[in-house]
């Protein structure tokens, strides 16, 4: 069996799906750490943003079967650019699925209260979208202090690999639980503790703007990109071969090497400079 780190297969290094007996590795080997990140906090309850995408529904799951439902606390965080059926998947997966206590908390006023503050950013899409995220950051560690709670991250091995999540954003967390899975092993997983399909299946979307989806923002969809981290980043497969056994361009392979070494700030502490003495 492999271990929870164990995920590129050596007989064939583009197979990245679990056995059954290894999506149950990893489920005992992700709810273990959760309880146990509580337990070196000295707390007894989690804080978790639920977007109504696979990850926080899957991470949400997780934390009930580590923790209980009573020590789950969601928060749903629409705004603006949020599309409805995300929404109310995030509030489904809380109240339906899972029974936990959570709050919806509109964001749209914060957002505007920083654009009146400084008016020059309204329009720059980037900017704002980062903005909202980081909002929802804010929030969860309102919360989070106010009740005495460890804030869960959602983030995943695939958009850690590449940056793409926001600095001080999603990234702003205690920990991650499924850190270690790539974004075709979060559906896996997701699937077989029974997370229905609609959306284990959906379509991932960061939703910082509207009509945003993961796959147009990267240029490829998680299949290939998780190919690429298997084999040339993880792996140490050169470039060429890489392109060659996946059957892409160089091209695609060298645009996720850049977003690789261009994000690795965003893995890291701040940087300071070495001491003097």
């Amino acid at each position: 069996m492999a271990t929870a780190e164990s995920v590129v297969r050596a007989d064939d290094p583009l197979d990245l799906t679990f056995s059954e007996a290894e999506l149950e590795a990893h489920r005992e080997h992700i709810t273990d750490f959760i309880a146990g990140q509580l337990d070196a906090a000295g707390v007894e309850t989690a804080v978790i943003g639920l977007s109504g995408g696979i990850d926080s529904t899957l991470t949400s799951h997780l934390a009930v079967e580590a923790l209980g439902e009573d020590a789950v606390h969601g928060l749903v965080m629409p705004s603006e650019v949020n599309r409805e059926d995300n929404m109310s998947d995030a509030e489904r997966v809380a109240d339906d699925l899972l029974g936990i206590e959570y709050d919806v908390i509109e964001i749209n006023p914060l957002v505007d209260a920083f654009l009146d503050a400084y008016p020059e950013a309204e329009g720059d899409q980037l900017a704002v979208g980062n903005l909202r995220v980081r909002c929802r950051a804010v929030l969860n560690y309102l919360v989070g202090n106010h009740e005495g709670a460890l804030v869960l991250g959602t983030g995943n091995r695939s958009e850690a690999a590449v940056g793409y999540y926001t600095k001080y954003g999603d990234g702003a967390v205690d920990c991650h639980p499924i850190a270690t899975l790539y974004k075709q092993q979060v559906r896996q997983l997701a699937s077989h503790i029974g997370v229905p399909d609609d959306l284990a299946e959906k379509t991932a979307s960061a939703e910082m703007w509207s009509g945003q989806t993961d796959a147009d923002e990267m240029g490829m969809d998680y299949d290939t990109l998780d190919s690429v981290l298997a084999l040339h980043i993880d792996g140490g497969m050169p470039a060429a071969a890489t392109a060659d056994h996946i059957g892409v361009s160089q091209e695609v392979v060298d645009t996720v090497r850049e977003m690789h070494d261009s994000s690795a700030h965003k893995r890291a502490m701040p940087p300071g400079p070495s001491p003097l003495y």
